[in-house]
């Protein structure tokens, strides 16, 4: 499985649009929506302020782990 359905996922699950987490990220709506339906793949400081956003770990984001809980600081 590829990391993009835990992207809408994660999106959806905040009630946000895909023009609403574009804007947070500064990248237009279109390339957004390629990240998150598996087109293109996101770049490493995007995936980090995702996972910042979201409060979760780039792991969970790709994939690598299925606890959504961010790694302890």
């Amino acid at each position: 499985m590829g990391y993009y359905p835990r992207l809408r996922d994660l999106r959806e699950d905040q009630d946000l649009t895909q023009r609403q987490i574009a804007a947070y990220l500064g990248i237009p709506q279109p390339q957004y929506c390629r990240y998150e339906r598996g087109i293109r793949d996101i770049p490493t400081d995007l995936l980090i302020a995702l996972a910042d956003l979201y409060h979760t770990s780039t792991d969970y984001i790709l994939g690598r782990t299925n606890n959504p809980a961010p790694p302890q600081r």
